[in-house]
């Protein structure tokens, strides 16, 4: 088979036939003083060209831009419905369209969405973000916060994610017509049906949001879902209307052979972001390619991590492995 492009790789996937090797991507947060302007295009420009990735993510960790502090369950009636350009988002739009240019439509481009449940725990969370790769433990101060305005008002809690799904969804359009190619939005449902706040509260409280979003993005040729941790209804969002489906299906599973066979968006998965990134050798982060498209049989995937990774513990050497691997296949 002659050689793809970039996006010609990634839009065969997207269209269920078998490119010349599976695309691969992964991806980490950059520091603060790289969230935005130059300092964000060049960062994320680099780190495409050292990895040679075929496509790539651009981060938004710059939170949501609303100021007044949430202490209590009527601090949720003083937020309201924002454009998608407004304060941060606008920032992060120029920085889209910065990228968009650099990129000259050789490389496909997604952007980082947050979930309505996500912004509502940042809002409650002082401090920058800081991802939670993989499963982690519920039992952490912003998600007992949340909790607690559950149990307190449940209506004002499933009011303020709505008002904040509706922003996103701004956001997520916004993003869009400044030049990205789809949105990257990432989900997480086992901090929520938790025993505190009760089994269905995510159906209840959040999926409308997340399709909300997704939807708000529909004309997106690369949208892509992140089911980030142990997902408690995997199936629930394999059915979303994404074109890829990005999960930890070393660390907190389903395995890519038991779902594969079902999944409707295109799996991007296999390789394991905790431990073999980490902590394994080139030749078991090789083993994880190889046996990720293995799993998938005939059908194309993409290959990644299952979650961010952490760049002060991933040796590039391991980065590298892959990118072989994937182009021995």
């Amino acid at each position: 088979m002659a050689s793809m492009s970039k996006i010609e790789r990634v839009r065969t996937v997207i269209a269920g036939q078998s490119p010349d090797r599976p695309p691969v991507g992964f991806w980490h947060h950059f520091g603060a003083d790289e969230r935005a302007g130059k300092a964000a295009v060049d960062a994320h420009l680099k780190f495409l060209a050292t990895h040679d990735l075929d496509f790539v993510k651009v981060f938004f960790d710059s939170g949501y831009p609303h100021h007044k502090p949430i202490t209590s369950t009527p601090d949720l009636a003083g937020l309201s419905v924002l454009d998608g350009d407004v304060g941060v988002f606008g920032e992060h739009l120029d920085t889209i369209r910065a990228l968009s240019a650099e990129l000259n439509g050789e490389v496909l481009m997604v952007t980082t969405v947050f979930n309505a449940w996500a912004t509502l725990r940042g809002l409650l969370r002082p401090g920058p973000y800081v991802a939670g790769a993989g499963p982690s433990p519920v039992d952490n101060p912003a998600s007992r916060r949340v909790a607690e305005l559950v149990a307190e008002d449940r209506g004002a809690v499933g009011q303020a994610l709505a008002v904040i799904g509706e922003s996103l969804s701004n956001f997520a359009r916004a993003c869009v017509e400044a030049g990205a190619d789809g949105i990257f939005v990432s989900v997480r449902d086992d901090w929520v049906d938790t025993p505190d706040n009760g089994n269905g509260t995510y159906d209840e409280l959040v999926r409308r949001s997340d399709l909300r979003v997704l939807d708000a993005a529909s004309d997106a040729e690369f949208n892509m879902l992140h089911v980030c941790g142990r997902a408690e209804n995997f199936a629930a969002f394999a059915d979303y209307p994404v074109h890829v489906l990005n999960w930890a299906d070393r660390t907190a599973g389903p395995a890519i052979e038991d779902v594969v066979s079902t999944l409707k968006p295109a799996p991007c998965a296999g390789l394991d972001h905790s431990a073999t990134l980490v902590s394994g050798d080139e030749a078991a982060c090789a083993n994880e390619v190889r046996d990720a498209v293995s799993q998938a049989g005939d059908r194309p995937m993409m290959i990644a991590p299952g979650c961010t990774y952490d760049p002060n513990r991933v040796p590039h050497a391991h980065l590298a492995a892959v990118r072989r691997a994937v182009d021995a296949l």
